[in-house]
């Protein structure tokens, strides 16, 4: 297998489609795939043109289907520490990057792969997608992210089933519990996806720096400090040429056009 170019980069209309691109390997996560995100998300971070970022994996089989286990069995102890510290520092950076990130889900997605669409903002998969944590019943637990993730995203009692049992869901329980926020049919995920980003990239973008921002850090506080978490952010936007000109386009009844400034 050719793993050269591990992942593909497509960039229009401020949306940056990411795809995870080891499809004969299931899209599985080794270490050059996982340094291969974090610099381009380091560089999309930077990026004011990028206002979206689409993360999805090469063909429809597998969206991501967990850490490469051929990988894992050549590593030391030590080198399995690193991917867990890797792992786990790269999808708490993508769920706090500076502008929202939708995960479409094409296919398998676990362990590793679930706990990526959990550092995602929205989750939408496709009717074939596969999703859970199956770590335990491999004898280790998740551990980029997912024992903290999973419970604030569809509850303590749900997640602990999915997580003691290592069950899989398919893509209509996964709606159903909350997994994602909507499925599709396989061909039409991406532009789901793209739609998605499309009505998110006709906001402001300093607004969903800080919406994204104070719903990240004011969820994991009690509600009067969340609050003043909301109002700081709030503060920020006040200032912005954007609130003037979105105040500017309702007057004069036409779209907004928002430059992040």
């Amino acid at each position: 297998m050719n793993d050269n170019n591990v992942l593909l980069l497509e960039e229009r209309d401020g949306v940056a489609l990411l795809t995870l691109n080891r499809p004969k390997a299931m899209n599985s996560l080794n270490f050059k795939l996982l340094h291969a995100i974090k610099e381009q998300i380091e560089t999309l971070r930077n990026n004011p043109d990028i206002r979206v970022v689409i993360i999805t994996g090469a063909g429809q089989k597998a969206f991501c289907s967990g850490a490469d286990l051929k990988e894992r069995i050549t590593l030391t102890e030590l080198q399995v520490k690193e991917f867990i510290y890797t792992i786990r520092n790269l999808f708490t950076y993508i769920e706090n990057l500076n502008k929202p990130v939708i995960a479409g889900i094409n296919g398998v997605a676990l362990g590793g792969g679930t706990e990526l669409s959990l550092a995602s903002d929205i989750r939408i998969a496709s009717t074939n997608a596969t999703m859970g944590l199956t770590e335990a019943r491999l004898a280790i637990i998740p551990g980029a992210g997912g024992t903290q993730r999973l419970p604030r995203l569809i509850g303590r009692g749900k997640a602990k089933e999915l997580i003691f049992t290592g069950r899989r869901v398919d893509a209509k329980e996964a709606l159903e519990i909350g997994m994602v926020n909507k499925i599709c049919e396989p061909d039409a995920l991406i532009d789901e996806c793209k739609k998605m980003a499309n009505m998110i990239c006709e906001t402001g973008p300093i607004a969903l720096e800080q919406a994204k921002f104070a719903i990240n850090y004011g969820i994991e506080t009690d509600i009067n400090t969340g609050l003043a978490i909301e109002s700081h952010a709030y503060w920020v936007t006040i200032p912005t040429k954007d609130r003037l000109e979105g105040l500017a386009a309702f007057r004069e009844k036409r779209k907004p056009v928002y430059k992040g400034i």
